[in-house]
């Protein structure tokens, strides 16, 4: 999982797409970090809504990141979409955690998810990422879409790294104990 979040949990704010507050961290390394961490990736993973906003936003960009983001193969589950015709996307209509166990056994490499933060919830209650990294944003929303959930469980984690950016921006990763 890779998102960037506030300092109070959110990754969007009080509105679909309210993303605007990345930008106060968003420079030359930030652009490199994202560059080359999306180098790494071998699919990217979404849920409806983040795959509505990604499509109808890269398929027009231009730059390095968007050549990644339009070239890597992609998967999109969904019940509710009726087709998926950014380049290299799959539609999955099953069982979000059953069709994610099978793609990892399937992908040789890495699975990005993006945003997604249903999707993300559904991975998170039955334990199928092997990591999660978030930038840290030094910014208080207030209010917005949380990152996570309200579960049942309590997942220990185990801190891979902190990376400071000249940006005010922490990138954290950890990893399921």
């Amino acid at each position: 999982m890779w998102n960037l979040i506030s300092l109070d949990g959110f990754f969007e704010g009080d509105g679909k797409w309210k993303i605007d507050w990345f930008q106060a961290i968003w420079n030359d390394e930030q652009h490199q970090h994202a560059l080359d961490q999306l180098r790494t990736a071998n699919v990217l993973l979404f849920g409806r809504t983040t795959y509505e906003g990604m499509a109808d936003y890269w398929r027009s960009a231009e730059g390095d990141i968007a050549e990644l983001m339009n070239s890597l193969p992609k998967v999109v589950v969904s019940r509710s979409l009726e087709g998926a015709d950014w380049n290299n996307t799959r539609l999955v209509r099953g069982d979000a955690a059953a069709e994610v166990a099978n793609l990892k056994r399937t992908v040789d490499g890495n699975i990005f998810v993006f945003g997604s933060a249903t999707l993300s919830a559904t991975l998170t209650d039955a334990c199928l990422f092997d990591e999660y990294r978030v930038g840290l944003v030094p910014v208080i929303l207030g209010s917005g879409t949380p990152l996570f959930k309200h579960s049942p469980n309590r997942i220990q984690l185990e801190l891979l790294e902190a990376r400071p950016f000249s940006s005010g921006c922490v990138v954290l990763r950890y990893a399921p104990r």
